[in-house]
C-alpha cells in the first residue's frame, strides 16, 4: 500500500520550499509576445525544477508515502490559444525537464497522477465544455507523455469525475474522442453532488473507477466496506493495476473525533462535510480507510506530505504498512 499527497509538499515547518509559480490569463494577454514567451518560460521553468526538488524529497521517503498528484498549473496556462503556440517553441528546452521527472520517478518507485480540475466535464451537455474538458484532459496527458508514461495502460493516472447531464453516454462518447495516451491514463471518480459510485461504475469497461469514500459518505451517509459487493467490480475495472481510492474526512470540529459520524446526528449543513481536514484526526475512520488493503490510498488533506506521515506511522503501529 501506498500513501499519498496532492499537489503540495511542506517542510517541517509547514512551508512550501518548492512552489508553483502561475500567472492570471488577463496578465498574460496584456503582454507583447516577446513578454509572454518569456514569462511562460520562466513560470514553466520554475515549476519543473521545483517538481523535480519534490521528487528528490520524496525518493528520500519509505516507498509507501512515494505517491504525489502533480498539480495542473506544470505548464501555466498552457490550454490558452496564444499560449499554447508558445509552448510549442519552448518545448525543445522544457521537454529534458519534464523527461528528467519522468525518469526519476520510474527510478525510485514514485506513483504519480493529475487531476484535472472540477470544470473539466466530459458529460456535459454543451459541446464547448466537452471540447475544453478534452483538451484539458489532453493538457494533462501531454505532460505525461513528455515525462515517458501513456505508454501502457494505467502507468499514470489522470483522474476526474463523471458528472455532466448526458451521463454514461456522454462520458463514452467524449472518451472515444481522447488520445490512446489519454485513453490509457484516464481513470474516473465518485462525486459527492451528483455522481453516485453506482453511475461511475457504469464507466468501468473504458477506464478504471477511483472510489472516493468521503464523496460516497457524504452524498450516501454510509461508510462503504472493504467487503461491499461493489469493490471487486472496482478492482477488475484496473485491468490488474494496483487501484487506488480517495481518503479525506470532514473539518476538524464538525464530526466526532472517535466513532463513525451519522450525518442525521450531526448539525451542520451537509455541504459544510465536503471540505477536507488539516489531519486525519479520527483514527476510526483511519481504520476504516486502511481496510481497503489493496488499494494505494490518495490523501486528500489540508497538510499534505505532513498528514500523510502522520497516518504512515500510524499505519506502521497497526501493522497495515510494512517498512522498507
Amino acid at each position: 500500500m501506498k500513501l499519498g499527497f496532492a499537489c503540495k509538499y511542506f517542510d517541517a515547518q509547514a512551508k512550501q520550499p518548492f512552489p508553483f509559480k502561475i500567472t492570471t490569463r488577463t496578465r498574460f494577454l496584456s503582454l507583447d509576445r516577446e513578454e509572454q514567451a518569456r514569462l511562460l518560460s520562466q513560470l514553466a521553468t520554475n515549476n519543473l525544477e521545483n517538481q523535480f526538488l519534490t521528487l528528490q524529497q520524496l525518493a528520500k521517503l519509505p516507498d509507501a508515502m512515494r505517491m504525489m498528484r502533480i498539480g495542473s498549473d506544470l505548464l501555466p496556462l498552457y490550454t490558452v490559444p496564444e499560449a499554447t503556440a508558445i509552448y510549442s517553441e519552448l518545448m525543445p528546452d522544457l521537454q529534458p525537464l519534464l523527461g528528467r521527472c519522468g525518469e526519476f520517478a520510474r527510478a525510485h518507485n514514485i506513483r504519480l497522477s493529475f487531476h484535472p480540475g472540477q470544470y473539466s466535464v466530459l458529460a456535459s451537455d454543451n459541446e464547448g465544455v466537452v471540447d475544453r474538458a478534452i483538451e484539458d484532459v489532453e493538457y494533462h496527458a501531454l505532460c505525461a507523455v513528455l515525462m515517458g508514461y501513456g505508454r501502457q495502460f494505467q502507468d499514470f493516472k489522470i483522474n476526474i469525475h463523471m458528472n455532466g447531464k448526458k451521463g454514461i453516454e456522454g462520458f463514452r462518447a467524449a472518451f472515444q474522442r481522447l488520445s490512446p495516451e489519454a485513453r490509457n491514463m484516464l481513470t474516473v471518480e465518485n462525486d459527492e453532488i451528483s455522481c453516485s459510485l453506482d453511475n461511475v461504475l457504469q464507466a468501468r469497461d473504458l477506464c478504471p473507477v477511483v472510489l472516493d469514500i468521503h464523496h460516497h459518505w457524504v452524498k450516501e451517509n454510509q461508510f462503504i466496506k472493504a467487503d461491499d459487493a461493489r469493490i471487486p467490480l472496482i478492482i477488475e475495472s484496473w485491468r490488474g493495476v494496483r487501484p487506488v481510492l480517495h481518503y479525506s474526512i470532514a473539518q476538524e470540529g464538525l464530526i466526532p473525533e472517535h466513532g463513525f459520524p451519522d450525518q442525521h446526528d450531526l448539525t451542520v449543513a451537509k455541504t459544510k462535510l465536503r471540505a477536507h481536514s488539516d489531519y486525519y484526526f479520527n483514527q476510526d475512520l483511519n481504520d476504516w480507510a486502511l481496510s481497503f488493503k489493496d488499494f494505494d490510498i490518495m490523501c486528500e488533506v489540508k497538510m499534505k506530505n505532513l498528514a500523510v506521515e502522520r497516518l504512515y506511522h500510524y499505519a506502521l503501529d497497526q501493522g497495515e504498512i510494512k517498512a522498507r
